[in-house]
Parts: C-alpha cells; structure tokens; sequence
C-alpha cells in the first residue's frame, strides 16, 4: 500500500513517468511458495510496471512455472541476452522496447545475470545466454543510432559490483557504452544513496542505480528536457518503511 500511495503520488505530480523493475521477482517467500508468482505479477500490474528485466530468481519455479505466471502479467519483460527462442517463454520476452512519452522515445533494454552456478538447467532448461557487454552494445547502438532514442536505459540484473574481472557488472557495463544513460541493476543487494556516475566508453557520464532488494526502498531519477536534449537530471532513494 505504502509503495502504491508513493507512486500514485509520484504520478499526480509528473504524469509522465515510467515504472521498472530490475528482475528477481520471484522470491521464496510464502505468497510466492503458494500463488507461485501470480500475487507478485498482479500487484505490479496493479501498479501499472511498464517494464521489468529477468533475474535468476524467475526461474525458481522453471520456465513452464515463469510462463504460467504471464498472463498476470500486464508490462514487458525485457531480457536482451537470453535467447528463449528453444522454449515456452519464445515470444514472451523482448530484447528492448521503445516507450513514447510526450514526444521523447525511451529506449529500454534488459540484461540478465550468466544462469551457470545460479538457476538448474532442469529450471532454465533451453534458455541460452550471451555476454552482456556485446549484446549491450548492439541494442543502444539500435536504439540511439537506429531508432533515434532520446534517452537509453538498460534494466540489469548482472550485480553492481565484483572483484573478479572477468565477470560481468554494471559498473563493467557502464563504462563501455556509448549511448546508455542510466543503467537500473538488481541482483547484488546494493543500497546506494544515490547513482554512480561513471565515464562511459567515449567520457561521457553514466548513471549506475541499485536501491537495494526486497522493495524496502523506491528509486526516482527525473530527466529534464529541452525540447529533445537532456538538460538537467534529479535523484532520489524513498524508503518505504
């Protein structure tokens, strides 16, 4: 009720606003262990989600259990590096999506986290998964050259942070973009005061966002623009205790 009132609120205030989620709906928590997932897609249709990406914990009650739950759903689910081509979930997940607000186009693509390790493959069974780092590359080249976005956002559920190189991050991911404006992340628990800024891969700035988990806190950054050019940005971690 508490998040409902904030966004309502948040809304009344500026109508055009979008609402996102950076995975890992799915949780074990007694309402997802009986409803399956079902009361959690309902509420952030509720809520009127415009967009969420994939986390490993999705797949916690397999792919065919993450499809039955689709209906309930009424928002996008964008995962641009899982290839569910070869399973149940083919055609119920997109890469990007474009989100027209009072003449600016949103671009918005997902990421998610290397299943290996994380989810069974007798949960994920099919799904096939792509380095991040180059999937990224394509999809904010298609979306800022290609379909002339005003501002790129990319749902992430790789974790904010790593000591291991090799693996991927938000951070890794920030700084070699091009065209990415604000990376939303999940996955590693990060509760940051407020975004990152980090030079992206031609030393332009970069917003890298985590408000934590288990909804405890609702992150809102405002972009202002003049006519089409960013000209100024706003942030905000609101606690829903």
């Amino acid at each position: 009720a508490k998040r409902a009132s904030l966004v309502a609120n948040i809304r009344k205030e500026n109508p055009n606003t979008l609402l996102f989620d950076a995975g890992d709906i799915f949780q074990g928590t007694p309402y997802f262990n009986f409803y399956g997932g079902e009361l959690e897609f309902k509420l952030m249709s509720m809520l009127r989600y415009d967009a969420s990406t994939i986390g490993n914990h999705d797949f916690d009650n397999g792919i065919d259990g993450l499809l039955a739950q689709m209906p309930y759903a009424k928002f996008e689910f964008l995962s641009a590096n899982y290839d569910f081509s070869d399973t149940v979930m083919d055609g119920h997940v997109k890469p990007y999506k474009i989100f027209w607000v009072e003449g600016l186009k949103i671009g918005v693509y997902g990421l998610g986290i290397a299943l290996d390790g994380l989810v069974l493959p007798k949960l994920s069974k099919e799904t096939k998964y792509s380095d991040p780092y180059e999937i990224a590359t394509d999809c904010e080249y298609e979306l800022k050259i290609r379909q002339a976005c005003d501002l790129v956002i990319c749902l992430s559920h790789l974790g904010y942070s790593y000591t291991d190189q090799k693996r991927p991050d938000d951070l890794g991911l920030a700084a070699r973009t091009k065209y990415t404006q604000l990376i939303i992340g999940g996955h590693t628990h990060t509760f940051l005061e407020k975004p990152t800024i980090v030079k992206n891969g031609i030393g332009n700035d970069i917003l890298v966002n985590q408000v934590g988990c288990y909804g405890i806190y609702l992150g809102r950054i405002d972009f202002y623009f003049e006519d089409v050019d960013k000209v100024g940005t706003d942030v905000a971690r609101i606690s829903i205790s």
